[in-house]
């Protein structure tokens, strides 16, 4: 074992090389691992006054809060090596991979996937996660980096907290789920062998996008494309013609305003009010772009920064020609726009129209999320649906989860049925629940009304209080931006979901541990 990292007295008070390390400091229990890369899995050497991760002492009482849950969770998996070193090698061939061996050390690994489960439990945002990370003992004590009274405490910034805890993506955080889910399968199952009982619904992940009109989506063309020429005009100030561009965004918005105003009031000849409104707003939409294209040639392209610009000022450009024709088509000329044609955001382009047939809200602006979850009420399988009906996402789903797992019963809503579906998922479940749409015949109202199938469909309703969870977890509306970092969200709302889940059966399993011992001191 390489000693060139530890001190002297570190050096001096270690018993054990090769099991558990023992100093004057107490025992901690995971298995120290040399790295020569800046960023770590964890703290390895252990400092004056550091407090183990495996001695933070969660409470169990009732009403604890979510905090302790995942704590539990997170100190069984960071205590047990076959979690521990199956989370940390996916994280490291992720995170750390192909990065060079030299350079400013980064936050450690166990550190930010703490960090992002605290995040997302909270539904908080990267203020009050800052926060936690410097002034809550718990999680510190979780993340190791909590100190005795008297020594000196490690203080995280906020703009590390912001560029760590990204860079979990997408892939990563799923292979990571994987891990946390046969772990939860582990603290649930009484039986290995024992056999799923599924359910699977769907809901909306709203993306951070306003309520999308074709002429406020104009104006925010317009206003990005200003903002472009303004960096050009602060990295290159000789650059002319451009005296009047904050006279520009004031017209524009007034224009943008004024149609809404017209919109939105009633009165005889309101339609006519509109179209003035809407064919002044046009053209100065027009005089602007024409503006654009004349003046593009004039700006430099001396760096990389430079060529970023105009291919984000083309961008914003394109999209203020395209919704200048839409509207002029749907108002002017009285054109329906079909759907295929319509973009809902130029931030966030990933954005769907969904109407779900509710009261409220009748129309949600993001994306369809698919979820399964099992009898122990953990998310088996989450899938994002791009354009896909419920009834598109039966087979995908089903093709992955008969494979890894022995499912015994699977329920879902009418939105799912398909005769396809119900005929493939009989070839690998026991029971499907899948409820027919539209009228069934006297073989189907048999299957329907029998008593496993009611007693089944009823259950099913349990999955609507998992997703009511997940929307309280942080998946209600989504304010990262771009859709891989949507991505990401989702998949961590998944983690810290199952996490919390886990967490508080291991409370509820110490819980009946103490109080055992306690009813034997007791007797004796």
């Amino acid at each position: 074992m390489n000693l060139a990292g530890f001190s002297l007295v570190n050096i001096a008070e270690i018993t054990d090389i090769q099991g558990i390390k023992q100093t004057r400091f107490g025992y901690f229990d995971y298995t120290i691992k040399q790295n020569s890369k800046m960023r770590q899995r964890f703290e390895q050497q252990m400092t004056l006054g550091t407090i183990p991760i495996g001695e933070t002492k969660i409470t169990t009482k009732k009403r604890s809060g979510k905090l302790p849950d995942l704590c539990a969770a997170l100190k069984e998996i960071f205590i047990t090596p076959e979690w521990n070193e199956r989370l940390f090698a996916i994280m490291e061939s992720r995170v750390i991979s192909g990065k060079k061996r030299t350079g400013r050390r980064g936050m450690d690994l166990w550190q930010i996937f703490v960090l992002a489960q605290v995040r997302m439990l909270l539904n908080t945002n990267y203020e009050d996660l800052h926060h936690i990370a410097n002034n809550d003992h718990l999680i510190r004590q979780i993340m190791g980096v909590e100190k005795g009274f008297g020594y000196e405490r490690y203080e995280f910034r906020y703009q590390n907290i912001i560029d760590n805890v990204s860079l979990l993506d997408d892939d990563t955080i799923r292979e990571l789920n994987q891990v946390i889910l046969e772990f939860g399968h582990q603290v649930f199952k009484k039986k290995k062998e024992a056999a799923l009982r599924l359910k699977t619904d769907s809901f909306v992940v709203e993306s951070n996008v306003h309520f999308p009109t074709d002429y406020n989506l104009v104006w925010d063309s317009a206003r990005k494309s200003l903002d472009m020429v303004g960096k050009f005009l602060q990295k290159y100030p000789s650059i002319s013609g451009w005296r009047k561009k904050q006279d520009w965004y004031r017209q524009l918005k007034n224009a943008m305003r004024a149609v809404g105003k017209a919109s939105s009031s009633g009165g005889k000849g309101k339609e006519e009010r509109v179209k003035q409104a809407v064919k002044y707003y046009l053209t100065k939409a027009r005089v602007l772009q024409e503006k654009l294209e004349r003046s593009k040639e004039d700006f430099p392209t001396g760096d990389v920064v430079d060529l970023a610009l105009h291919l984000e000022l083309d961008r914003y450009m394109e999209f203020l020609n395209k919704f200048i024709d839409l509207l002029d088509r749907r108002v002017l000329q009285g054109e329906q726009i079909p759907h295929e044609e319509k973009i809902f955001s130029i931030f966030e382009e990933y954005t769907e129209w969904i109407t779900k047939g509710k009261l409220s809200p009748n129309v949600e602006l993001g994306k369809k999320l698919s979820i399964t979850t099992d009898q122990y009420n953990l998310i088996v399988d989450y899938r994002i649906m791009e354009n896909h009906s419920d009834s598109e996402m039966v087979k995908p789903v089903a093709e992955v989860l008969a494979t890894k797992y022995k499912i015994k019963s699977w329920s879902f809503d009418k939105g799912y049925w398909h005769k396809d579906n119900k005929a493939f998922l009989e070839t690998c479940v026991e029971k499907v629940v899948m409820p027919k749409k539209g009228k069934c015949n006297k073989m189907e109202q048999a299957e329907e009304d029998h008593r496993s199938f009611k007693l089944l469909r009823n259950k099913h309703s349990a999955v609507e209080s998992n997703i009511n969870e997940l929307e309280h977890r942080g998946l209600d509306r989504c304010p990262d931006r771009g859709y891989g970092h949507f991505k990401r969200y989702v998949g961590l709302a998944v983690a810290s979901y199952n996490l919390r889940r886990i967490g508080r059966e291991l409370m509820v399993i110490q819980k009946n541990i103490e109080q055992s011992d306690i009813e034997y001191i007791t007797a004796a």
